[in-house]
């Protein structure tokens, strides 16, 4: 089995709707996910021959679903009130808005999701909270 594995980052800020504890409030994460795909074979010919798939293809990828993460205010659905969110987002703050509590195990499975939504057969998923506590998502 081959694999590769990649890694992107983002900063966003979060909080933990009905967390007794400091998390409760909103704070921010500089976010490392790291994303490992697998393959029982590698590309026979052409310019990827020799390859499980391009690096540079993976990497490509994967920032883009981080990027959609970058300098945003992450938020479970439903945990603002609605007038504190209409205050916030007319006032040009970016806010996104998930169906799921923004916990780094949560986010795992969602990167992995969208990795498995793009065509890779991904192995594992982890995401960093800080630099030492990480969450990781397989299947």
């Amino acid at each position: 089995m081959y694999t590769l594995k990649t890694e992107a980052a983002f900063d966003s800020a979060h909080f933990l709707s009905g967390y007794e504890g400091k998390c409760r409030n909103i704070h921010g994460h500089r976010w490392r996910v790291v994303a490992e795909i697998l393959s029982d074979r590698l590309v026979d010919s052409g310019q990827e021959r020799g390859m499980l798939v391009d690096f540079s293809q993976f990497k490509k990828v994967l920032k883009e679903e981080a990027d959609i993460l970058d300098h945003a205010l992450i938020i479970e659905k439903g945990s603002l009130p609605d007038e504190l969110y209409n205050m916030l987002c007319g006032n040009q703050f970016r806010i996104i808005s998930l169906e799921f509590r923004p916990t780094a195990e949560n986010l795992s499975e969602y990167f992995y999701r969208q990795l498995s939504g793009r065509g890779f057969r991904v192995k594992e998923v982890c995401v960093y909270e800080t630099p030492n506590n990480c969450a990781a998502y397989s299947e």
